[in-house]
């Protein structure tokens, strides 16, 4: 839609031409009555094309259905055409409402740093300081006490235990039945535990 200035929609309004900067109450309103009868107009003419676009791309997708004077076995196999359309739809707009759903998040995530970043917290430019440690302990701790710092003293040695040692000698337990049973083979047990 164009925009029109009112003169132009009114050449002459009335017996006298309203003066420079100032305008009549009645030609305001004339004005705004045929600037909202302009603008549902645009409006209808939209709607109807929009209903005419949706018609014409359903014809085009989604042809008429030919059922009249068919088979019980043409209609099970157009059923099944039919299902296997369906379910192709349903994978495209799962696909769609998950690319969806990924950018949604995205931008709420990018949304959320633009945030953080124009945040009333600012960070001073750092500088890069080679310091040795005894020198930072002795700025930390004052200039009084005399540390040094020995870091290979403090750290720990690990030993590798032999695995040999950690076998666990696994015999057959069919051969100590007869051994262990009764009250003997408790006694036994008893003792060797305690052993």
């Amino acid at each position: 839609m164009t925009w029109t200035s009112p003169k132009a929609l009114f050449p002459k309004f009335g017996p006298q031409e309203p003066p420079t900067g100032h305008v009549f109450p009645d030609f305001l309103t004339i004005a705004q009555t045929l600037m909202l009868a302009k603008a549902s107009e645009d409006l209808e003419r939209e709607i109807k094309e929009t209903e005419e676009e949706k018609a014409r791309t359903l014809s085009e997708k989604v042809p008429p259905l030919q059922c009249h004077g068919l088979s019980l076995q043409d209609l099970q196999k157009l059923c099944t055409k039919l299902h296997k359309q369906i379910d192709i739809v349903d994978e495209e707009r799962y696909n769609i409402e998950e690319k969806v759903k990924k950018n949604s998040m995205e931008i709420e995530s990018l949304n959320q740093k633009i945030f953080d970043l124009k945040g009333k917290f600012k960070r001073p430019n750092l500088r890069r300081v080679r310091i040795s440690a005894d020198a930072m302990l002795k700025a930390l701790l004052g200039s009084t006490t005399k540390v040094s710092l020995d870091l290979r003293a403090n750290l720990k040695s690990v030993k590798k235990e032999d695995e040999k040692e950690k076998t666990v000698e696994v015999t057959d337990w069919r051969k100590n039945i007869e051994a262990m049973s009764g009250m003997e083979g408790r006694k036994k047990k008893f003792d060797t535990s305690n052993a």
